[in-house]
């Protein structure tokens, strides 16, 4: 049954499945796991990507918001307003006077009529007498056209009173006004390459998540191939072992070995079963660690593709020479000093004049168009707004200096980090050449465990070799089995390394 699971996994692994799988394994149910299917469910379900994706899309709406910038403003507004006390043009005496002007100026004209009168000369006033025009016959005349005048005067006095109380205790009021920024010194030009830069920060960042993703998976995964294979190896050393307490065991009761050898067996033998379990429990662990990261359930019983395969291919060197545009660190790094540089621009505007196109249109009621009428009016009116700065005590050229010094540690710092990455980059092919020496001499070391196991199997059961030192060739081939799974999975590892230091980490 073994040997028929290990052929369906290298048949999957040949056929490129990428895909979950569940497959029967020895009576269980276990999920069939490949390396890009564990890095697309890592990436799927790591909670720190969800969140630099809502970054991202968070940023791409802010510079959405910041192009509005460019177009004209449209607002509305209304009010009412109750007033206790009404505006008035005239005082309370005014008020007063105004509706009696009538009767002041009638009883005037008869007191100057009647004085007019009494300075005529006496032959007037005869002849006047004689016409039937006496004295009393004018003045009675003149009497009823003063109360005429009067009651007119009145009446005019006190419609003028009415008119001027305005009676503004209901005030109904609103605008519709449009504003349309010409020239703001380059405030909303850095504004908007701000949210531009921002955009390409969350990007970066998200790329520099995915990245460190993708090394964390591939880190677990070879952990779980290379515990695997340390079992299998664990199982057969503790079945060699065995096989030789049998034989030893044997011999013990033939009388051609001692005692002591068969302790000695037996220790080596309970070393093995303790270094198996070791094994055992390691591999459970970073099972659990494997499934965390790739959003499983911890007992989900997975097994992976490479698992059972007797050695594990190591492709060629990752090609290529380091481009700085390729790791994200520098990018944002990058975006860091372009940010400070639009932030210095911002600044600068602040002492630059902003001029604005202005229009509107407002209503009132009551309005003041035609007298004061208690109903709606409105009227358009466009202007021109513009503001100079004159004097702010050196704010503006402090901060900017301030923005210009932030910008220059920002290019420091990304200078630095660029001959870090250079560096990791060069330690990085470094750590694969070494991998790739190891794995060579640890093939070259196995080979010789095994023929130097053979020969002392061979040695010992002629009679030639002692017990001591089959158990040493033992440990010397168990030793040589663990370093060839270390130098294959340290091949595997320095190469992961050298991608992500490239940037290049697919």
């Amino acid at each position: 049954m073994k040997t028929i699971w290990r052929k369906v996994l290298a048949i999957a692994h040949a056929l490129g499945f990428g895909l979950l799988m569940l497959l029967p394994l020895q009576g269980n149910a276990q999920r069939l796991l490949t390396l890009d299917s564990c890095r697309a469910m890592a990436l799927k379900n790591n909670k720190q990507m969800s969140v630099a994706r809502l970054k991202q899309e968070a940023s791409a709406y802010k510079r959405k918001s910041a192009r509005t910038e460019y177009l004209p403003k449209v607002s509305a507004m209304g009010t009412y307003q109750y007033l206790s006390k009404s505006p008035s043009l005239v005082s309370d005496e005014q008020k007063g006077a105004l509706p009696q002007m009538g009767t002041a100026v009638a009883a005037s004209l008869t007191e100057k009529t009647a004085g007019a009168l009494s300075q005529l000369p006496p032959q007037t006033i005869q002849a006047l007498s004689q016409m039937g025009l006496t004295p009393e016959v004018i003045a009675g005349v003149n009497g009823m056209g003063a109360d005429r005048l009067a009651s007119a005067l009145n009446g005019m006095g006190q419609g003028l009173v009415d008119a001027l109380d305005l009676n503004l205790h209901n005030l109904w009021a609103g605008a519709v006004t449009v504003t349309q920024p010409v020239f703001t010194g380059g405030a909303i030009t850095a504004s908007n390459r701000m949210a531009d830069i921002n955009e390409d920060m969350a990007a970066n960042s998200l790329e520099m998540k995915r990245q460190s993703t993708l090394y964390n998976i591939d880190h677990a995964y070879w952990q779980v191939v290379s515990l695997r294979h340390k079992q299998t190896l664990a199982e057969s050393y503790v079945a060699l072992v065995k096989k030789l307490r049998g034989d030893v065991q044997k011999m013990i009761d033939q009388g051609v070995a001692t005692k002591g050898d068969g302790l000695t067996v037996g220790v080596r033998v309970n070393e093995a079963e303790m270094a198996l379990t070791e094994v055992v429990d390691g591999l459970e662990l970073s099972r659990m660690l494997l499934c965390q990261l790739c959003g499983l359930p911890l007992d989900e019983k997975i097994v992976l593709a490479d698992e059972e395969k007797k050695s594990l291919e190591t492709s060629p060197e990752v090609p290529g020479a380091l481009d700085y545009d390729n790791r994200p660190e520098l990018r944002l790094l990058q975006n860091t000093v372009d940010l400070s540089r639009q932030t210095t621009s911002l600044l600068k505007a602040g002492n630059l004049p902003t001029v604005m196109l202005t229009g509107s249109y407002a209503v009132t009621n009551p309005n003041s168009f035609n007298g004061f009428e208690k109903k709606f009016g409105g009227m358009w009116n466009v202007g021109v707004l513009v503001r100079v700065p004159v004097w702010n005590w050196g704010d503006v050229k402090y901060k900017v200096r301030a923005s210009k010094v932030a910008t220059s540690m920002a290019s420091l710092e990304l200078d630095e980090v660029r001959e870090t990455i250079g560096l990791q980059v060069s330690q990085s092919r470094f750590k694969v050449a070494e991998a790739r020496k190891k794995l060579e001499m640890a093939d070259a070391n196995v080979a010789n465990a095994d023929e130097n196991l053979r020969m002392a199997n061979l040695g010992f059961k002629e009679g030639t070799v002692s017990v001591t030192n089959v158990m040493e060739a033992q440990t010397a081939w168990n030793q040589a089995q663990s370093r060839k799974i270390d130098a294959e999975i340290g091949v595997k590892l320095s190469q992961v390394e050298l991608q992500k230091a490239l940037g290049t980490l697919e």
